[in-house]
């Protein structure tokens, strides 16, 4: 693909309206999101707040919906000393604090955490998938767990 006068206007006129460069590249097609950003560097088009950026700040001045944080389960949890096999090993506080410890709540087979902390440690990088729990369920051996958590991510 050749960057034509005609590509580079509506590159420029795109990039104007803020549109981001995925969208860019999926508009001019047979060109990648980098390559929209190279272009948009060697033009020296005004830097501008990322896109993604600009969402985030409109999400910030929308009244914040108050967070449900959930505690272990297990109301002091467990320190390192007293942590056995199949107890979760999801830490809780801060390692200086001297309340720190660890959840403590049966594992998942085959895995160092509870099902809640789990799904929190393992999400498919499509960000279209968090695995779940029963995902891990019949698994024998940690090398079957990587394998499976490497075919969900590609899949």
């Amino acid at each position: 693909m050749s960057w034509t006068d005609e590509r580079v206007e509506l590159l420029k006129q795109l990039w104007g309206e803020g549109k981001t460069a995925a969208e860019i590249a999926k508009e001019l097609g047979g060109v990648t999101r980098n390559a929209v950003i190279g272009k948009a560097h060697r033009l020296k088009l005004s830097n501008r707040v990322s896109p993604i950026q600009q969402n985030d700040n409109v999400k910030a001045t929308e009244p914040e919906q108050p967070k449900v944080v959930k505690a272990p389960k297990k109301k002091g949890g467990v320190k390192l000393a007293d942590l056995k096999d199949r107890m979760c090993r999801w830490p809780v506080g801060d390692p200086r604090d001297p309340e720190f410890h660890f959840c403590g709540d049966h594992v998942v087979p085959g895995m160092p955490y509870c099902e809640e902390h789990a799904r929190a440690a393992y999400q498919a990088a499509s960000r279209s998938r968090t695995l779940q729990a029963e995902d891990f369920e019949e698994k024998e051996t940690a090398a079957d767990l990587d394998l499976e958590i490497k075919h969900a991510a590609a899949g």
